[in-house]
């Protein structure tokens, strides 16, 4: 089953090498892994997205718990959340495409970036699902030269927040 794991870090070298680290040794794999500071400059929220029972998230989440560096840590999966992938992609643009490129752009709520003669530079926000569905139709339509895909962030919709932001907030 996908995970969705958030979790707040001291925002110091090597925090995140130490969580990615625990991952590998242990045998996990993370098919996503996004992570920024934070509005407190000294705290980065890192997100990651990966696959496995119950069981196997559980040990992760407590295994994550006893790194110093890891100040809160929540699984999103089962809780009312919302998540978005940024997708930057470069496709061939040609006079008989350049038109539909345009419109696919818009009907999925992208950004047009950049145009030139024979590209076409477009940005998409969307689940991670959805990206995938975007990609799926633009390869339909345009070959892709190039993409950056963001991987997943994702936050816990309504007043609840991770543990550690709201003793800040109360305190």
């Amino acid at each position: 089953m996908r995970h969705i794991i958030s979790m707040l870090l001291q925002n110091e070298a090597g925090a995140l090498a130490r969580v990615a680290g625990m991952f590998s040794a242990r045998g996990y794999n993370i098919d996503s892994l996004t992570v920024a500071a934070t509005h407190d400059p000294e705290v980065s929220r890192l997100t990651l997205v990966t696959f496995g029972d119950d069981a196997v998230i559980a040990q992760i989440i407590k295994q994550s718990r006893k790194y110093i560096d890891v100040l809160e840590i929540a699984d999103l999966t089962s809780r009312d959340h919302l998540e978005c992938e940024l997708l930057v992609v470069k496709v061939s643009a040609t006079p008989a495409n350049a038109a539909a490129i345009r419109e696919f752009t818009q009907r999925q709520g992208g950004m047009i970036l950049d145009e030139s003669a024979t590209t076409r530079v477009l940005q998409f926000t969307a689940s991670g699902a959805a990206i995938s569905t975007i990609l799926d139709g633009l390869t339909r339509m345009a070959p892709i030269l190039e993409l950056a895909r963001s991987g997943t962030a994702a936050i816990e919709r309504g007043a609840s927040v991770l543990g550690l932001a709201e003793s800040r907030l109360a305190g």
